[in-house]
């Protein structure tokens, strides 16, 4: 048995699955639709719980905001015995044809934050393993509302400062969204040797030329929030079945 020093989860509570979200209310709420759901640990913001979906054993673990920390979460889970990882979150739209409430499956992620850098070279590609990004698309279609899949971007600045974000070139390149995390989980799975995917909702324009009053908390976000969840357990159960 081995604690995992800034988790503080031990080893022999860890299982092959885990959902991981950026916030820890989140991450309560996610473990409120497992069945025998316990919370095994609250260190920083990283708030684990344990249970189970139609009998595969599961992780639930908040990760905070940005890239760095983050990986230390994904680091720490893999270390303790997790073998797929599957984020649940939300980003900005880069499109009118997405607006909030719609579902992202991210396929791959532009690396345009710096921890990556730190550990991959530059040309190093951040990429969704393929089985477990079928699985989060086809149980996504499941559910109402809009449903693509394709590249996001993750950055690490929220606001912006003297410099510029190029959105507008990512979104002529063909990204859909932009978020903060999605390519350090991407870049530490490989690395690792786990299986990693991930699934957004939108709750906003990125776009300047889109750009409206910024506003996370409507029931349209809400009620996409609770989809993308509810495609993310049945991807854990339709993953654990094909072994």
């Amino acid at each position: 048995m081995t604690l995992m020093p800034i988790l503080q989860i031990h080893s022999e509570d860890a299982a092959d699955y885990a959902i991981v979200c950026g916030d820890p209310k989140r991450a309560e709420l996610i473990s409120k639709k497992l069945d025998i759901a316990r919370e095994l640990a609250f260190s920083r913001e990283y708030r684990t719980f344990a249970g189970e979906i139609d009998g595969v054993r599961i992780l639930v673990t908040s990760h905070g905001v940005g890239s760095a920390g983050a990986a230390v979460c994904f680091e720490e889970l893999i270390r303790a015995g997790v073998k797929t990882l599957i984020r649940v979150g939300t980003a900005g739209s880069y499109s009118a044809d997405h607006p909030a409430g719609s579902l992202i499956v991210s396929t791959a992620a532009v690396r345009a934050e710096g921890l990556t850098r730190q550990l991959v070279p530059d040309g190093f590609p951040a990429v969704g393993d393929s089985d477990v990004v079928s699985a989060l698309y086809a149980a996504a279609q499941e559910s109402e509302g809009i449903v693509k899949k394709g590249i996001t971007v993750s950055l690490d600045a929220f606001f912006t400062g003297v410099e510029e974000i190029p959105h507008r070139k990512y979104k002529q390149a063909g990204a859909l969204a932009v978020e903060m995390e999605i390519a350090a989980l991407y870049v530490v799975a490989t690395l690792r040797g786990a299986r990693a995917g991930a699934i957004v909702a939108l709750d906003g324009y990125a776009d300047a030329d889109l750009a409206e009053v910024y506003d996370p908390h409507t029931n349209v976000v809400a009620d996409a929030v609770e989809r993308e969840i509810a495609a993310a357990l049945r991807a854990v159960v339709m993953l654990a079945g094909q072994k």
